[in-house]
């Protein structure tokens, strides 16, 4: 008996493909059209505070917050910018100032800051993240983790110059 490679679920997606964005799109190669900008996310300025010290780390640190930095269009990756960083954590809420850091993109506009363990508030485990620089439109981040348990979060920020 021949083995098939297409399942009955791969054909019904396949055949959901070409309905939904038409069988141009599967013989067309694929080309850049274009990276667009991060929207703010719903809630992501609560507790904002502007101008918070760029830090090495948050507090006693062993919690990691992750991401990149890149220009919408193009998707350079866009090094020095800066990144503000807040969450409700084993060491404080939110609106406390000593909960609050700001870190930069390196060379590859990645960042990383360390900072305690994000522990839920109102029923979420969920970090906050700024750019708010001014060369690019401001943009506020509220990723969610996906379990209290979890000792990292990751965030990308693709920004619109201003």
């Amino acid at each position: 008996m021949p083995t098939s490679f297409f399942t009955r679920r791969a054909f019904i997606a396949a055949g959901c493909a070409i309905a939904g964005g038409g069988a141009s799109d599967l013989i067309v190669p694929a080309h850049a059209s274009g990276l667009e900008p991060t929207r703010t996310m719903r809630g992501g300025s609560n507790n904002y505070l502007p101008d918070a010290p760029i830090v090495e780390r948050i507090g006693g640190g062993g919690f990691w917050m992750t991401g990149t930095v890149r220009r919408a269009g193009d998707g350079a990756p866009l090094p020095g910018q800066r990144i503000q960083i807040w969450a409700h954590t084993t060491e404080g809420h939110e609106r406390d100032p000593h909960s609050h850091g700001a870190t930069l993109t390196d060379e590859n506009g990645q960042f990383r800051l360390e900072m305690p363990q994000i522990v839920p508030a109102f029923g979420q485990p969920h970090g906050h993240l700024a750019y708010d620089s001014g060369d690019f439109e401001t943009v506020f981040l509220r990723p969610v983790m996906p379990s209290a348990s979890s000792t990292s979060l990751e965030a990308h920020f693709v920004l619109q110059p201003a």
